[in-house]
């Protein structure tokens, strides 16, 4: 979690997703508030939490309000869909074995 100047923030958001200083510095503050990133000293900001862990809360929260907090329904619906290879279905049937085994 180095930190990284706001102009080099500015860059790569303005290059990948075309958005102005206005949206940048706006995005920068919400992140600060809701304690994600931090101004770690004048103009460089650095995250709070790591990828792994806003990925965690992130997938909590998106099956929580869309899936009514069952991850089984967002396997079920992933299914359905038919949106999982067999490739995929037998490293996620592999994945539950070995994390029932563990239990």
């Amino acid at each position: 979690n180095e930190p990284m100047a706001l102009i080099d923030i500015r860059r790569e958001l303005s290059a990948k997703c075309g958005w102005e200083d206005s949206t940048i510095k706006t995005l920068l503050r919400r992140l600060c508030e809701k304690g994600v990133a931090k101004l770690a000293s004048r103009g460089m900001y650095s995250a709070v939490v790591t990828e792994a862990e806003y990925n965690q809360w992130s997938t909590r929260h998106y099956v929580g309000k869309v899936f009514e907090g069952s991850a089984k329904k967002l396997v079920a619906s992933l299914l359905s869909d038919g949106q999982l290879s067999e490739t995929d279905i037998a490293e996620l049937s592999a994945t539950f074995n070995r994390e029932a085994l563990d239990e």
